[in-house]
């Protein structure tokens, strides 16, 4: 929401990994950092000279575990440390996944991220009903084709909501 002024989260668009009764986590999708993948992979002494190495900038995913790198896919579970999340979506946390990353042995789509979100049993549950986020069913074009610092007005559009006029103020009826 609009009025969410923390400074991780402010305009943050989160894609949930994982929300069970002992919490959850998620990725910030729409943070760009000022490493590139290239930068990233040399750092680890990983060999990847595809193009879009070059031209994709690693992602903020959160204020947890900010070396720790994931990616958000739709290759499937062919690298270690693979979890479904939907039958198209995946996250790897293994670096085995990054030399194949723009290439024809990787997946069609993914994300970078370094760190993550992560709330408490019943945390999320609270601050959505303190009017603190919206949400909304993510969908690959949102994941993959859309402008990392377009993601939150193109969230709110999924909705039907321009998020630019939205109110500041909230309440509940």
């Amino acid at each position: 929401m609009p009025t969410l002024i923390d400074s991780f989260f402010y305009h943050s668009v989160i894609y949930l990994c994982e929300h069970d009764e002992e919490g959850a986590m998620g990725l910030i999708i729409n943070r760009p950092t000022r490493i590139m993948m290239q930068e990233l992979l040399n750092h680890l002494q990983i060999t990847n000279n595809s193009e879009w190495a070059t031209k994709t900038a690693v992602l903020f995913g959160g204020p947890v575990q900010k070396d720790q790198g994931m990616v958000v896919h739709d290759g499937g579970e062919q690298w270690k440390n693979t979890l479904k999340i939907t039958d198209e979506t995946f996250l790897t946390t293994s670096s085995d996944i990054l030399e194949s990353l723009g290439t024809e042995n990787g997946p069609p789509h993914s994300i970078v991220t370094l760190g993550y979100a992560a709330w408490e049993a019943g945390q999320l549950e609270q601050e959505i009903a303190d009017n603190s986020w919206l949400t909304v069913q993510a969908t690959p074009e949102l994941l993959y084709e859309t402008p990392a610092d377009e993601r939150w007005q193109t969230a709110a559009k999924l909705l039907g909501i321009d998020i630019n006029l939205m109110s500041n103020t909230t309440g509940h009826a």
